[in-house]
């Protein structure tokens, strides 16, 4: 079985690995075999702004596979390419663009894509990141064949995934990106072989989650303190939720609703019994981890020590 693999940042990895490991370890005509990686062209990356190769890139060239970069798959000589694999079916994990027919009409069988939620709620680019904002307890990932819509296509498999106090975003995709990387390999070769077949999508339950925006993870303490904790952690790592502080951008990296007080008025700041306090609508949020301007993450109270605040600041404004 020939499968092209595409995907791009680190949260594609585990998949990946699964694959190639599953062809290893079977024998006979039939086993999987990646015969390709399909992946988008290095990029600038970090404050450095580098050029880097992806994650996917970097993988795939440590295990010797083939390698196409593209973010136009369906311009001539990459489609070429791809059709020149021949593969029976093509495994995808966040590879960051849009299929179009020309393309989902290479594999014999079609693309399998991979996506971090139980579908049809929150379809596109964020969904870890906008299911805890919006406070889902219970997540999850889903295998589908992909069409040429934003993440329409019939099912093959799922698997729920129970959301933690503490997660971040990156906390839970991490697991996510883990635990569907055999769900993957099995849908393909269940996809192949007959044994699986694609159930559409129901029309209800159907929620948006588009690519979180820097204005979007701006800290607002007009909230209530859990709310401000559910945009903590759904922008936790990237973009990374943000407020002012004497002027200057402050990263809030990690936080939790705190205790119910009603003494500190929205955004102004307090270090109560060594945890570092800011007033919201109704309650406190306790910050856990932040990142100054131009530092490394650090613990909020290691912060707060060094910044020395009096009692009379406010964060944002």
């Amino acid at each position: 079985m020939r499968i092209l693999f595409a995907g791009t940042p680190d949260v594609a990895l585990p998949a990946l690995d699964h694959l190639v490991a599953a062809g290893r370890a079977a024998d006979g005509p039939d086993r999987p075999e990646v015969v390709g990686v399909l992946t988008r062209p290095d990029a600038r990356v970090g404050r450095g702004r580098k050029v880097r190769p992806s994650p996917v890139k970097e993988r795939a060239t440590e295990l010797g596979l083939p390698v196409l970069e593209s973010d136009r798959p369906w311009e001539d000589d990459t489609l070429a390419a791809l059709r020149e694999l021949a593969p029976d079916v093509a495994g995808v994990v966040a590879y960051g663009a849009l299929l179009p027919a020309s393309v989902l009409q290479v594999p014999a069988h079609g693309w399998v894509n991979l996506h971090f939620s139980l579908l049809p709620a929150w379809r596109g680019a964020a969904p870890v990141q906008r299911a805890l904002m919006a406070g889902d307890e219970i997540t999850g990932a889903t295998t589908f064949v992909l069409d040429e819509g934003m993440d329409t296509g019939p099912v093959l498999g799922t698997l729920t995934e129970a959301v933690r106090p503490t997660d971040t975003a990156g906390d839970l995709l991490d697991r996510l990106a883990h635990a569907g990387a055999p769900l993957l390999t099995q849908s393909l070769l269940g996809l192949v072989d007959g044994s699986l077949q694609p159930i559409a999508q129901p029309a209800e339950g159907v929620s948006r989650a588009p690519k979180l925006t820097v204005p979007e993870a701006e800290l607002d303490f007009a909230l209530p303190a859990f709310a401000v904790a559910r945009t903590v952690a759904g922008c936790s790592p990237a973009p990374g939720a943000w407020t002012t502080f004497r002027g200057n951008r402050l990263k809030v990296l990690r936080a939790a609703a705190g205790p119910a007080v009603t003494d500190l008025a929205p955004g102004r700041i307090t270090v109560r019994e060594g945890a570092v306090l800011v007033g919201t609508a109704a309650g406190a949020l306790r910050l856990v981890s932040v990142q100054p301007p131009g530092k490394q993450e650090m613990d909020a109270d290691a912060w707060a020590r060094g910044a020395r605040f009096d009692d009379e600041e406010v964060l944002g404004g």
